[in-house]
């Protein structure tokens, strides 16, 4: 069976996703989407090619149904190189390339889309701060765990493991706090809900 990332068209790709994810057929994935606005005739026209406008919330919850990230039902990745296919597009994104729309999409810095303004340059630099944040504050919560744990053993072995946690931690939460003073002084976080 081809992999559904490379197939020419949206539908398409659905279609072959569905198939690679287990779902026999549209009802199939229809009943695993909540919501009621993908339904099993929706489902049969996008795949069919009948219905090319797929609004924003039904390409979201159709990749949700099938666990696939939406840019990979959106683009051909699995032909990097390939030009987009996407219809109904202005011709902004004429000769943009699979990988190219992927990085735009997903907002990936020093990759092959190269942004057109110092704002949405800047707006891609905020992007991956905000990520760099949620890293840090998940890898926060982790630690604290680690912390936690130890602390209720008495094994003397810990020792040293604890205070490389705890120094890890240390650093950690100097650089969550550098990354959050960095978006608050922008004025793009309200500080107060970052710390929380």
């Amino acid at each position: 069976m081809a992999d559904f990332r490379g197939e020419q068209t949206v539908g398409a790709r659905i279609k072959l996703a569905r198939r690679q994810r287990g779902f026999r057929t549209t009802r199939e994935l229809a009943e695993a989407i909540p919501g009621g606005n993908v339904t099993e005739a929706v489902l049969e026209n996008i795949e069919s090619g009948r219905k090319a406008d797929i609004s924003v919330s039904q390409l979201l919850n159709i990749a949700r149904g099938l666990n696939v990230p939406p840019s990979m039902l959106l683009a051909p990745l699995g032909r990097p190189n390939a030009e987009l296919d996407l219809p109904n597009l202005s011709d902004d994104f004429d000769g943009m390339s699979a990988a190219e729309f992927d990085c735009w999409l997903s907002a990936t810095p020093a990759s092959s889309y190269r942004p057109r303004l110092a704002a949405e340059r800047s707006d891609i630099q905020t992007l991956t701060s905000l990520r760099e944040l949620g890293t840090l504050q998940r890898e926060l919560k982790r630690l604290q765990l680690v912390l936690q744990v130890q602390m209720m053993s008495s094994d003397e072995n810990l020792d040293n493991s604890n205070r490389e946690v705890q120094e890890r931690f240390k650093y950690i939460s100097q650089e969550a706090t550098r990354v959050t003073d960095l978006l608050s002084s922008d004025g793009l976080l309200d500080l107060e809900a970052a710390r929380e």
